[in-house]
C-alpha cells in the first residue's frame, strides 16, 4: 500500500513519514477514527515505508522486494491480528488460521475493512469475533524470534477493541517493552471500548474522516463512475469511503429503500388499511438481509427528520428527492415521538435478525406508526 493511494489524510502522511525518516518511530501506535476513513490502509502504508529499502521522500518505492511483498500481505516480518470465532473446522480459532481469508478480503475491499464485511467473509455473522487469548500467546511467540529480512518487525492489530478481556493483560508487557525493532500498530473505531491498560500504553493518532474535495478526487480517479453519481456519494457518505462505493455500487439499493420507506410512511399516515395490507404483503417477501438494511435506512431516515427538526438541516448530507422527503415528514417525526422511532426500528432489525415473521412484524410496526405520526410537533 503506498501513501499516494490513500484518499486525503495528506497533514497525518506527512508526520508518519517524518518519524521513519527521523528514526523517531514510537513502538505502540493507535489510529483511531470512524468506519471508511481509511486508517488501516494508512497503517499498512506506514508499515510499508517503515520497511522500504528505498524509500523516497515522499513514499515507498513500490517496487523493492520488500515493498513487492507488503503489496501481497506476505512478508514475513509483517504479522495480522483480527477478530475471530469459532467455525465448523476451527475449535480454538486463532488469526493465524484464517490468513488466506484475510488476504483476500482486504484486497476485494481495497484496503478499508469493515468488521460486518470481515464476518460475513469467515462466515460468523451471528457470533461475536473477538481478539482471543491464543492470538496473545501467538504475539508474544512471535516477537521473540529476531526479523527474517527487514528492519522492523511489525504486529498490526486490527479492531483493538475486541481484545477479550483474558487475552488484554498477556500483551501489556511486551507492548510497554517490546523487543528492539518492533512496532505495534493498534486500529479502532471506539476509544471507549479498548481496554484502559491497553490504552494507556499507545500513542494516539486520531485518523478524522475523509474530506469531501479529497473522496471526490479519489473516486472519480479511475473514471468508473459519473460526475452526478460521485456528488451524490461524497454528499450522503461523511467522509466514509466505504459508505461513498457501496452508494456508487448499490444506488439502487438505496433507492429502492427511500421509496418503500416513502410510500410506507404515506400509507401509515392516511391510515390506508387496505393498500397497507397489500404493501406489507409484498414487501415483507424481500430477503431477511435486505429488510435489516431497510431498518437501517428507516433509522437513518428518523435521525435526519429530527436534524431538520432541530434546525440543524445544513449537516444533513441526501440526493435531492429524499432531502425534500425528509424535510416534509420532519414535523410528524419530531422531539416527541422520534426515540419512540429509533427504538421501533431499532427493535425491528433485530427481531428480523432474530427470525421473526415479517408480515407479522410490519402489520405490527405499521400500527404503532400510525398512532407515533399523530403527535405533530
Amino acid at each position: 500500500m503506498l501513501f499516494h493511494e490513500i484518499a486525503g489524510h495528506r497533514a497525518i502522511k506527512d508526520n508518519l513519514i517524518k518519524t521513519v525518516r527521523d528514526g523517531r518511530i514510537s513502538h505502540a501506535q493507535l489510529f483511531l477514527g470512524p468506519n471508511g476513513n481509511g486508517k488501516f490502509a494508512l497503517a499498512l502504508a506506514y508499515a510499508q515505508y517503515a520497511n522500504c529499502t528505498n524509500r523516497k521522500d515522499t513514499d515507498s518505492c513500490g517496487e523493492c522486494p520488500s515493498c513487492v511483498k507488503f503489496n501481497i500481505l506476505a512478508h514475513p516480518d509483517l504479522h495480522f491480528i483480527y477478530p475471530v470465532a469459532q467455525v465448523k473446522d476451527k475449535k480454538k480459532p486463532k488469526s493465524r488460521d484464517f490468513i488466506t481469508h484475510w488476504r483476500e478480503y482486504i484486497k476485494e475491499c481495497s484496503f478499508y475493512p469493515s468488521l460486518n464485511e470481515w464476518y460475513e467473509k469467515i462466515n460468523i455473522e451471528r457470533k461475536q469475533g473477538i481478539i482471543n487469548v491464543r492470538d496473545a500467546d501467538e504475539i508474544i511467540r512471535t516477537l521473540n524470534y529476531t526479523s527474517y529480512e527487514s528492519i522492523f518487525k511489525i504486529v498490526i492489530i486490527w479492531m483493538a477493541e475486541k481484545f477479550h478481556h483474558q487475552a488484554a493483560p498477556k500483551i501489556l508487557k511486551i507492548l510497554e517493552e517490546p523487543p528492539e525493532k518492533t512496532i505495534f500498530i493498534l486500529i479502532a473505531e471506539k476509544q471507549e471500548d479498548i481496554i484502559n491498560t491497553i490504552l494507556s500504553r499507545t500513542q494516539i493518532i486520531k485518523i478524522p474522516r475523509i474530506p469531501d474535495n479529497d473522496l471526490y478526487k479519489k473516486l472519480t480517479s479511475n473514471n468508473a463512475f459519473n460526475e452526478n453519481e460521485v456528488k451524490n456519494a461524497v454528499r450522503i457518505s461523511e467522509g466514509n469511503y466505504k459508505k461513498a462505493i457501496h452508494f456508487l455500487r448499490d444506488s439502487g439499493k438505496e433507492q429502492f429503500y427511500f421509496e418503500n420507506f416513502q410510500f410506507w410512511m404515506r400509507l401509515c399516515f392516511k391510515v390506508d388499511i387496505l393498500k397497507l395490507d397489500d404493501f406489507i404483503s409484498d414487501f415483507s417477501q424481500n430477503p431477511r438481509e435486505e429488510l435489516k438494511q431497510f431498518f437501517l435506512y428507516a433509522l437513518k431516515a428518523t435521525r435526519n427528520s429530527l436534524l431538520f427538526n432541530y434546525h440543524n438541516e445544513r449537516i444533513i448530507r441526501l440526493p435531492g428527492e429524499e432531502y425534500s422527503f425528509n424535510k416534509k415528514i420532519s414535523p410528524f417525526i419530531n422531539h416527541k415521538n422520534g426515540q419512540e422511532f429509533i427504538e421501533l426500528f431499532e427493535k425491528a432489525h433485530d427481531h428480523i435478525e432474530r427470525n421473526a415473521n415479517p408480515a407479522i412484524l410490519f402489520t405490527s410496526l405499521s400500527l404503532k406508526i400510525i398512532d407515533l405520526l399523530k403527535m405533530k410537533a
